[in-house]
């Protein structure tokens, strides 16, 4: 990723700092993930873009030989036999800039991530739904609720 001391406030300043393939490829991201999550809003959080929908949905930013994108650690597992190609961490993706972006797999692992976030269940496999007054799940976050 190019440091860049500046602050960014919205996804088109993130992208304007790259070079034009690189840019390109972001764009398709953006768009690609726009698509497949029409409710979502777009953000930047941890100063990458990112897209939210009842919390953050997914993160894609640039590297120098990557892009990468971050739909959280149990998309990475549902998705573990269509990444194989990729290197992968606990929940990230490395998607490598020199090669055409996987468009319909990262389409795939953002509906996932739509369905994930819907509230039925939490990122563990717990039952819940979120609200306003619900916004974690109480199983995982037993000392959020005690105020």
């Amino acid at each position: 990723m190019i440091r860049s001391k500046k602050q960014f406030i919205t996804i088109d300043q993130y992208i304007k700092i790259f070079p034009k393939d690189v840019g390109g490829m972001l764009q398709a991201f953006r768009k690609t993930i726009k698509a497949a999550a029409p409710r979502a809003e777009e953000a930047i959080s941890y100063q990458i873009p990112t897209f939210k929908l009842n919390g953050n949905l997914v993160h894609f930013a640039a590297f120098k030989n990557h892009i990468g994108f971050y739909p959280g650690a149990r998309a990475i597992v549902v998705f573990k036999k269509e990444l194989a190609l990729y290197k992968t961490a606990k929940g990230s993706i490395q998607f490598p800039i020199d090669e055409p972006l996987p468009i319909a797999l990262i389409r795939k692992i953002v509906r996932y991530r739509v369905k994930e976030s819907s509230g039925k269940e939490c990122s563990r496999g717990h039952k819940f739904y979120k609200t306003k007054d619900l916004p974690v799940c109480p199983k995982c976050w037993l000392g959020y609720y005690k105020k």
